[in-house]
């Protein structure tokens, strides 16, 4: 990766970039230069998010970007990948997205309040079609296997494996080059130090890590 070339660090729902500073130092010791991105991800639309997003890339003085989404972070990504081309993006890594839907998210919006408590951006998400990943970029999924997280208050009979928010298989992408599983749960992720490895290890070389079934 070229001194020139920049990653981004994108959060997922209800947090602030900020709680994605670990994880952005880890990438950086690993020689690249991470910054992360904050956006609101209740008030605004998924495309308004991804329009945010393109933006701020387009701002960045470099050929191209890599991003290490988590949860929603993803759909934000994936998002406005579909709907600018013009995004130089080199290898995306996706944490824990709910890329074919979300179990938990659909029991808490029967909840009083509970689509208010999910967002515009996961309701547009819900909602629409997924986009169909072609190969132009370098696509890494790290799902999570440990389920521990809030899914499990909200969604009681969350299908396993899980990471207590996220299925394994809500975290499937048909195209992508490579899908791994770790023993973490979903907010464990962003300070784990195998996840923090491996994406390292993809934003560097397009592959993970072998043996990258074990714990962080």
């Amino acid at each position: 990766m070229s001194n020139t070339e920049s990653v981004i660090v994108v959060h997922g729902l209800w947090v602030h970039g900020l709680i994605m500073g670990w994880l952005a130092r880890r990438i950086a010791r690993c020689g690249f230069a991470a910054r992360t991105y904050s956006y609101p991800s209740l008030r605004l639309t998924l495309t308004e998010n991804a329009e945010r997003l393109a933006h701020y890339c387009a701002g960045l003085a470099v050929p191209r970007v890599h991003i290490v989404a988590h949860s929603m972070g993803g759909l934000v990504a994936l998002r406005m990948l579909e709907t600018d081309r013009s995004v130089r993006c080199g290898r995306l890594v996706l944490i824990g997205t709910p890329y074919t839907g979300s179990f938990a998210a659909q029991r808490l919006a029967r909840f009083p309040g509970g689509q208010a408590l999910l967002g515009r951006s996961i309701a547009e998400w819900l909602a629409r079609p997924r986009p169909v990943i072609d190969g132009a970029i370098e696509v890494g999924v790290i799902a999570g296997t440990r389920g521990i997280g809030l899914g499990r208050l909200v969604a009681p009979g969350l299908p396993q494996p899980n990471d207590g928010v996220v299925t394994l298989a809500e975290t499937m992408i048909p195209g992508v080059t490579q899908q791994i599983a770790l023993h973490v749960g979903h907010s464990e992720m962003l300070v784990s130090r195998a996840v923090a490895r491996q994406c390292g290890a993809f934003l560097r070389d397009g592959r993970f890590e072998p043996a990258a079934g074990g714990r962080s």
